[in-house]
């Protein structure tokens, strides 16, 4: 009888999340960082990935014996336009992270907002977490208030509740309502279950209205509230506990944080 049996399971984590999951980096970052050679583990540098580590491993990053893991944290954060969702940009422009709290810790975007749009971007300190919210299969619903020029009607965006190929690609149903008229522009809001690069201004493109204004105001069960231009709240763990399924302690009750000088709105 031949031995059917699985090799056993590495003990441990993938040593990329176990640095994601310490606020070093990202995981991709720390999988780049490995193979540059800027870790070491027990002594010895390595330059792949493929290793698993336990607590009893001892960790080196750029020289610096690497910390325990932090806790999960997330926050809100009321986005304005003209900042790019990104660490470094290459063209030099302005990045959300340049106009974050300085008393932040390292944070990492769930989703992106294009440098044209506004409203919230949901912050974690966790690879794990931040993986968990933009999994498709996760399905949660993102709303936004959109502006368009134009004199729409409900039947306009009948394409659009059905999906619409642009360019090829797929997009698929989304939840329009037209909610009303102000002078030569419209205000709808639209629902997504996954976002693709621009997606909701192509679709209204293609279906002859361009979008000038693009507000997100939720990403599933997190709300852009009251929360004013540049601000960031933190969630009680609580909230993160109930939406996520994950054990992590209890912090001081959260207050919005601001930069003394945020951008101010450009448009209205």
């Amino acid at each position: 009888m031949s031995d059917t049996s699985k090799p056993d399971t590495p003990a441990g984590d993938r040593i990329a999340k176990v640095i994601s999951r310490a606020g070093v980096a990202s995981r991709r970052e720390a999988e780049r960082m490995i193979e540059a050679g800027r870790v070491s583990v027990n002594g010895k540098v390595i330059t792949s990935p493929a290793l698993n580590i336990t607590s009893a491993d001892k960790v080196v990053v750029n020289g610096k014996p690497l910390k325990a893991p932090e806790p999960a944290r997330m926050w809100l954060y009321h986005k304005p336009i003209g900042l790019v969702t990104t660490n470094n940009d290459e063209q030099g422009r302005t990045t959300i992270f340049d106009k974050l709290p300085e008393d932040l810790p390292r944070v990492m975007t769930v989703g992106r907002l294009d440098i044209n749009s506004e409203g919230l971007l949901l912050l974690t300190n966790d690879g794990g977490v931040k993986r968990q919210l933009e999994l498709p299969s996760t399905g949660w619903l993102r709303r936004y208030r959109v502006r368009i020029n134009g004199r729409p009607t409900e039947e306009s965006f009948e394409p659009l509740r059905k999906g619409i190929v642009v360019e090829g690609e797929i997009f698929q149903p989304m939840q329009v309502t037209l909610d009303r008229q102000q002078g030569a522009n419209a205000w709808a809001t639209i629902g997504l279950r996954e976002g693709k690069n621009r997606e909701i201004r192509r679709a209204m493109e293609a279906v002859g209205f361009s979008v000038n204004r693009l507000i997100r105001v939720s990403y599933g069960p997190f709300q852009l509230g009251e929360l004013k231009q540049g601000q960031v709240q933190e969630l009680r763990s609580r909230v993160i506990r109930d939406q996520l399924g994950l054990e992590v302690p209890e912090p001081e009750a959260p207050k919005p944080t601001q930069r003394k000088k945020p951008m101010r709105r450009r448009e209205r």
